[in-house]
């Protein structure tokens, strides 16, 4: 995979939307003019093979606004066959003193904290309970408003469980070290060594709940060449809960968080042990995109370790309440050089196969589990 540079730091957050928005203008002025195959028609596919089931999605965003599942229905048409249902766990405070009558809509736009906001799982539960049985069916809400610093948070994913069952199929995206968000939260910072979060995925596994898992593997700006700095936490954290079903978000990458050195060799390593079978990786979000087709070379390369293991990856947007099918679609075309490179039958189970395979496992554990613990 390539390296790229971005700058960073809050004080240069404004600047940097203003390059991801220039990005996405781009995008959408290719989509639209056909230079993007499909991306301009959202409700019909034109072949199997833009097809997919997105195992990524928020809802909503940063300060708990977003679209609506039936207008995301509207997006999805038959192309997008499911999708998970989740919103954001953090809230971006608006403080008066920091930014005025300037109100942040992302967390970059000011240097006020965020704060776990966990009324997102009631609403989550609520807008999904509005739906018929045949569109609830193509969505699999997760739990993300728990603090997995607090030895309580196993607690709440019970209580939510059993006051909306029958909605939720696991937990997550929820973060843990992630770039410039860990940061910002108010209260304590999040740990791969936390008991809070062992309890967290011992509850997990009892239940069945599938869980993503954002961490990036190394820290912003580290030295290249170096050992990243979270990996071995965050493997010791998958052997202790081997009976778990985890996906690890972004496969550790972030939009400062570059692949690190044999970012694709550390991938195969994890693939080829067999005390990791239970972990799984989603390509998800346009910031991982651009590395995978950055060169020829790289998209090669990728497109070989997926082949080789075609059952542990996954697609997802990543995308946050998008505002049009274009914004939504544009992740997915980012990929069609990776698309090209898979074999049928690889590009078949990370588009949908393994979103199905797992995420319907985890339907029949949660809703058993659902029944057995009724009030």
């Amino acid at each position: 995979m390539m390296l790229s540079g971005f700058e960073s730091g809050t004080s240069r957050g404004r600047d940097l939307r203003r390059r991801e928005s220039m990005i996405g203008v781009v995008i959408m002025a290719c989509a639209l003019s056909g230079l993007l195959p499909g991306a301009s028609v959202a409700q019909s596919s034109k072949s199997p093979a833009d097809q997919f089931a997105d195992s990524h999605f928020h809802l909503t965003n940063f300060i708990q606004e977003g679209i609506s599942p039936q207008d995301f229905l509207k997006i999805m048409g038959n192309r997008v066959e499911r999708s998970t249902l989740f919103g954001l766990p953090l809230q971006q405070q608006w403080s008066y003193r920091i930014s005025g009558d300037d109100a942040p809509k992302y967390y970059l736009d000011s240097d006020a904290r965020l704060y776990y906001y966990s009324f997102t799982d009631a609403y989550i539960a609520s807008v999904y309970n509005k739906l018929s049985p045949p569109d609830k069916a193509r969505f699999d809400p997760m739990i993300t408003g728990f603090n997995p610093t607090d030895m309580y948070a196993a607690d709440h994913i019970r209580r939510v469980l059993t006051t909306f069952p029958g909605v939720f199929t696991g937990i997550g995206e929820f973060s843990i070290h992630k770039e410039f968000v860990a940061s910002k939260i108010a209260g304590d910072v999040a740990s791969l060594t936390d008991p809070a979060l062992d309890r967290i995925l011992d509850f997990a596994g009892e239940v069945g709940l599938l869980t993503i898992l954002h961490n990036d593997v190394d820290r912003p700006f580290a030295a290249k060449g170096s050992t990243p700095v979270f990996l071995k936490q965050i493997e010791d954290l998958f052997k202790r809960h081997n009976g778990s079903t985890i996906i690890w978000a972004h496969t550790g990458l972030g939009r400062i968080v570059q692949p690190v050195q044999n970012h694709l060799g550390m991938l195969e390593s994890i693939l080829t042990d067999h005390d990791y079978d239970h972990v799984y990786f989603d390509i998800s979000w346009d910031e991982v995109a651009k590395y995978v087709v950055a060169s020829p070379e790289a998209t090669k390369q990728t497109a070989a370790l997926i082949n080789r293991f075609p059952d542990r990856f996954l697609f997802g947007s990543d995308t946050v309440a998008p505002s049009s099918a274009e914004k939504y679609y544009a992740v997915f075309e980012l990929y069609q050089p990776l698309w090209r490179a898979l074999t049928p039958e690889a590009s078949e189970k990370v588009r949908k196969g393994n979103y199905e395979r797992l995420f319907d496992a985890a339907r029949l554990k949660v809703r058993a589990w659902e029944k057995s613990h009724a009030n």
